[in-house]
């Protein structure tokens, strides 16, 4: 049986002003996945997200969820498929003057008229999930890197959506926590059965846990693939970029003249 597709991206294209960021993009996103979008810095990932989530409109082409396209959403409408999204953030972006429960119960009270009890039911369920019931009481302050990112990740699935994006999940975390992240990210989707779109540099990590890898290069999807197929694959790019090999496409060098000529300039020989 074929998954069904949540989200269908279909030549889209977009521009801050003159400067080009995504280049007639077609991609497709089944329920029930995880699939990760990689790429090198500013090749258009979390732009990509953005217009998923209605941030920002395409220049051209279109993001389509659950079969209706994003672009032509009015304002209501768009605000009740957000209601099915969620988002976590770099680095968890909590809310600093509440505590853990209260930063997960946020949009329950928020969106819902659940009894406050069912809500306290629900927020120590999603805790559970991610192994932190038993900080509910605490501040984020006193949260370690890890225990923040997870209590986030509690957050965004605290109306269990249709659809969860992920900007840079394992930035800045030690070993242990990156596992924990990714185990985490790995059987929510399955148990909830919703779809989840990694953005993230952290290939190996990211290769254990997806179903479906996107690379975005100067714009443009410059591979895609299972992580089997990702892995073996001998396109110059892709292997440059799993491997994180210094010489290939991705140059070190910003483009100059030459190093050369730039010497003699400098010391006045030319």
């Amino acid at each position: 049986m074929t998954p069904e597709v949540l989200i269908e991206i279909k030549n889209l294209n977009f521009s801050y002003g003159e400067r080009s960021v995504l280049k007639g993009l077609d991609m497709t996103m089944s329920r029930g996945k995880v699939i990760a979008v990689m790429g090198g810095s500013g090749s258009g990932k979390t732009t990509l997200l953005r217009l998923i989530g209605g941030s920002v409109r395409p220049s051209s082409g279109y993001v389509k969820v659950a079969g209706k396209l994003v672009h032509e959403l009015k304002r209501d409408e768009l605000f009740r498929m957000r209601r099915k999204m969620s988002m976590l953030f770099q680095f968890g972006a909590l809310f600093t003057d509440l505590t853990v429960f209260d930063n997960v119960a946020f949009q329950m009270r928020e969106h819902t008229d659940l009894p406050e009890s069912m809500i306290r039911d629900l927020v120590l369920m999603k805790l559970q999930a991610v192994g932190l019931r038993g900080a509910h009481n605490l501040m984020p302050a006193q949260l370690s890197g890890g225990m923040a990112r997870r209590v986030a990740l509690a957050r965004s699935i605290a109306l269990d959506p249709l659809l969860i994006m992920y900007d840079e999940p394992f930035t800045g975390l030690d070993p242990i926590s990156l596992t924990v992240i990714g185990n985490l990210i790995r059987r929510l989707t399955d148990a909830l059965g919703m779809t989840s779109i990694v953005v993230t540099h952290d290939v190996q990590e990211s290769l254990k846990i997806v179903d479906y890898v996107y690379f975005i290069a100067d714009g443009v999807i410059a591979a895609h693939g299972t992580p089997a197929e990702v892995r073996g694959s001998v396109a110059p790019f892709v292997h440059q970029f799993v491997h994180g090999e210094e010489d290939g496409p991705v140059s070190f060098h910003y483009p100059a003249d030459s190093y050369a000529s730039d010497l003699e300039l400098e010391n006045g020989f030319a």
